[in-house]
């Protein structure tokens, strides 16, 4: 089976630090190739995959920004469904432009859908519901004027995440700096706690940045920057919990399966699919409120550290990821 894997073009795939999308498209690649299938892997020029690479963007437009992003967009899309003759499935990490495409060309395409960046972009998905193919990242992520062929959880090289049973004394915030993950609510739980915090991730809000979480750094409460694989690894590994207070249906939350992985215990606020990535009170605990965390907090040391890391290897391990998704290509082709 011939697959083509679309990734998006903001970012390189896999990212040097944020790009949670072609993130997830390049675990699936490099599972895929491991996997004995033939992949072709559209991306940037300067991705890096042991599948084949088509591209016609060199560097992702978030990291050259003088670039104009519907033009690489347009580019990138349309260079992949110029040739969609030449593979037997598509699979689309790219949202619902390159569906306006789907009506037009043979090859059968599945969609992974990250997320809705907001209704408006539904009807869309709605106008190819009948002809094309869409997987869920998370149960609580589908919507219910579409039809899903499943629902696959993003999967980890889990041997990039190593194990600490002996967890360091501060509490960890890794993502971007948003309202909607909670930055300002890690701060208060970190401070009602008395606990050191350290906050990891991209600037997405410079506003949000300068005037709620700004003013509280300091000794105890510190903010390094986004953090690469290598560093990420040893920030989540070390944290006695991860801190994900989140004010929006989150779609999966990749931070919070790589915490797991790595033995340390999240405590998240009980919104979309928190549910489905933490068992409460086995790998860490579904909270409502800022009190609520704090209070969960003096129970933590009774989390078993190696059953997170051996529950989340079971559920978003790559391998998990690629069975399930080849699953689904057999019922398509």
């Amino acid at each position: 089976m011939k697959i083509a894997v679309l990734s998006p073009v903001a970012w390189r795939t896999p990212p040097r630090h944020y790009g949670p999308w072609e993130q997830v498209a390049s675990n699936l690649t490099e599972g895929l190739v491991a996997a004995g299938m033939e992949v072709t892997l559209f991306a940037t020029g300067d991705s890096v995959t042991q599948a084949q690479l088509d591209s016609v963007v060199s560097v992702g437009y978030a990291e050259q920004q003088d670039q104009d992003a519907k033009v690489l967009e347009c580019l990138h899309i349309s260079n992949l469904m110029e040739r969609a003759g030449d593979f037997d499935l598509i699979h689309n990490h790219f949202d619902f432009l390159p569906l306006s495409y789907t009506g037009l060309i043979k090859t059968p395409v599945i969609t992974t859908i990250h997320g809705f960046s907001s209704e408006r972009i539904i009807p869309v998905y709605q106008k190819y519901n009948a002809h094309t193919h869409y997987v869920s990242i998370s149960d609580a992520n589908r919507h219910p004027l579409l039809n899903y062929l499943g629902t696959v959880y993003n999967g980890l090289d889990t041997g990039d995440f190593e194990f600490n049973a002996v967890p360091d004394d501060y509490l960890l915030f890794f993502g971007r700096i948003h309202p909607h993950k909670g930055t300002s609510e890690a701060i208060a739980i970190a401070k009602a706690s008395g606990r050191k915090l350290i906050i990891a991730g991209i600037i997405q809000d410079e506003n949000y940045f300068k005037n709620h979480v700004e003013p509280h750094l300091n000794e105890d409460i510190q903010f390094v920057g986004s953090a690469g694989p290598a560093d990420r690894n040893h920030l989540l590994g070390k944290a006695t919990a991860l801190l994900h207070p989140i004010s929006f249906e989150e779609p999966f939350g990749l931070s919070v399966a790589e915490a797991l992985l790595c033995g340390t215990p999240v405590i998240a606020f009980n919104r979309g699919s928190m549910p489905e990535l933490i068992q409460d009170k086995k790998t860490g605990y579904l909270v409502g409120t800022i009190d609520e965390a704090v209070e969960a907090l003096k129970s933590i040391k009774e989390i078993d550290r190696s059953y997170c890391r051996d529950w989340a290897n079971s559920k978003f391990s790559r391998e998990k990821m690629v069975e399930d998704y080849i699953r689904l290509y057999h019922q398509i082709v």
